[in-house]
């Protein structure tokens, strides 16, 4: 069954905590195979000019799948099936970088539902800002559920 868009607007509560931490962004830096210093090493984000190390770019990925994929999939009246789910693109717009001691939650947007030939497209807006309210970086994602074959 094709995705209401009605839920267009919808908003999910904002997330619980996520302290991001060194070992975790040494990690994701590892698995993508960015050897950046300032990735791992205090003293090399010192001297760029961060507090601490800062995470990659594409580092939110991880909180999309723990914390915005995981409401969608909860939402029983949204009807989404996780196994005919791809992701589609994400882009991010940051106002700063992510680094080791953020307290991070995120609250995720439904901007957009739409079918086309069959599949559903769903547009995504996730917020990302620490506890204290400050914005760190806004992610934009489109998932594809595709249609029953």
């Amino acid at each position: 069954m094709p995705l209401d868009p009605a839920y267009a607007g919808h908003a999910y509560p904002r997330s619980e905590v996520y302290e991001v931490g060194r070992a975790k962004i040494r990690e994701f830096a590892e698995a993508i195979g960015d050897a950046n210093p300032v990735y791992r090493d205090p003293e090399a984000a010192a001297a760029a000019g961060y507090p601490d190390v800062i995470a990659p770019p594409t580092f939110p990925v991880l909180l999309f799948g723990k914390f915005s994929i995981a409401a969608l999939v909860e939402d029983e009246a949204l009807g989404l099936d996780y196994g005919r789910m791809v992701h589609g693109d994400m882009s991010f717009a940051y106002q700063r970088p992510v680094r080791a001691g953020d307290r991070l939650t995120l609250v995720t947007h439904i901007e957009s539902v739409m079918n086309r030939a069959g599949n559903d497209f769903l547009n995504l807006r996730v917020d990302v800002d620490t506890d204290d309210d400050e914005r760190v970086v806004v992610a934009r994602a489109q998932l594809v559920v595709r249609g029953e074959q």
